[in-house]
């Protein structure tokens, strides 16, 4: 058991893949020089190369290529730098990658790694904050990860490295710096979710950075309401852990669904439908969902927060879901 920053223990997970099986390789811009958040620091001069592979200023090549790659044998992890800029690659991952293993008839498949930071950072403004997880839930054939802490970053990324689909693996850039535990010997599977902290009262579902939000939320109504809230944290959009968000809103029966992403066709929604259409009977109170407004992430900080989902909202939430059903 280490302490290390989110950042690292993605780049340690990476490293390790990368020595254990010579068909892993990595691609995108600015790899040579470590990756534009230091991502890939070192790995150029371990691996050389051939393995770090510095590409063209061109996201639909990069995607492209690798997936040519992955059809031949490889396994490559394809860097996007931001989630923003895969878009200019969105028809290669959505019409091709994600359909060669139905197309072929299972006869050829695409293992790759697809990462694609997220999330409002460091005022980034709208063409670099997007949060676009919800929608590569809706296209059959790609896996979804969003990591919140460093282990999850490690165990994770070990997980959709080994995955023989193509998996969208979503970091959140305003936490690559977070640290926390990590146990390289702890393994985790794609769509395991995970229980941060216990409680009786509600349950708190989120993904990506705003676990940390929640778990600052649940802390403050603890102390100053004495309400218990249960985190989970889903770590994987698809697939995901029915049975344990199930099980735990059966034990408290409030759900708060929160997400930094857009409310609107946000994947709270397909939480919060599941809940109400499978476990419906064990609500004290209608399902509740926090997300962004529809609106573009303005570059100024005071207008970024407008937007952000904060403790504060979320505590508030949780307020008005457990008043007068205690």
């Amino acid at each position: 058991m280490e302490t290390v920053s989110y950042m690292e223990a993605g780049r340690r997970a990476v490293a390790e893949a990368m020595r254990t099986d010579t068909r892993v390789w990595c691609v995108g811009e600015d790899l040579g020089r470590g990756g534009v958040f230091g991502q890939y620091r070192g790995l150029r001069e371990e691996f050389g190369a051939d393995r770090i592979a510095d590409a063209p200023i061109s996201e639909a090549c990069i995607m492209g290529a690798a997936f040519g790659a992955a059809m031949m044998g490889t396994r490559p992890v394809v860097e996007m730098r931001f989630s923003d800029f895969a878009l200019c690659a969105v028809d290669e991952l959505v019409n091709q990658i994600a359909k060669a293993r139905f197309m072929f008839g299972g006869q050829s498949r695409a293992p790759m790694v697809i990462r694609q930071p997220i999330g409002m950072w460091r005022s980034s403004a709208a063409q670099h904050s997007q949060s676009l997880e919800s929608w590569y839930t809706h296209i059959p054939g790609l896996v979804v990860a969003c990591p919140a802490t460093p282990q999850d970053a490690y165990s994770l990324m070990q997980a959709a490295i080994a995955c023989d689909d193509p998996v969208v693996f979503m970091e959140h850039k305003n936490h690559w710096q977070t640290e926390g535990p990590v146990d390289t010997g702890r393994t985790v599977s794609l769509g395991e979710a995970e229980i941060l902290r216990t409680g009786s009262d509600v349950t708190l579902v989120s993904w990506s950075g705003t676990v940390h939000t929640a778990l600052d939320a649940a802390g403050r109504l603890a102390d100053e309401n004495g309400i218990e809230a249960e985190i989970v944290n889903l770590r994987t959009l698809w697939p995901w852990d029915k049975e344990t968000v199930f099980a735990s809103v059966e034990k408290t029966g409030r759900l708060l669904v929160a997400h930094e992403s857009v409310a609107v066709g946000g994947f709270g929604a397909e939480i919060a439908a599941s809940v109400a259409e499978r476990i419906g009977h064990v609500l004290k109170s209608p399902v509740r969902r926090l997300g962004a407004p529809r609106s573009l992430i303005a570059y100024a900080p005071n207008l970024e927060d407008q937007v952000r989902v904060s403790a504060d909202r979320i505590a508030d939430a949780v307020r008005d879901l457990v008043k007068g059903t205690r």
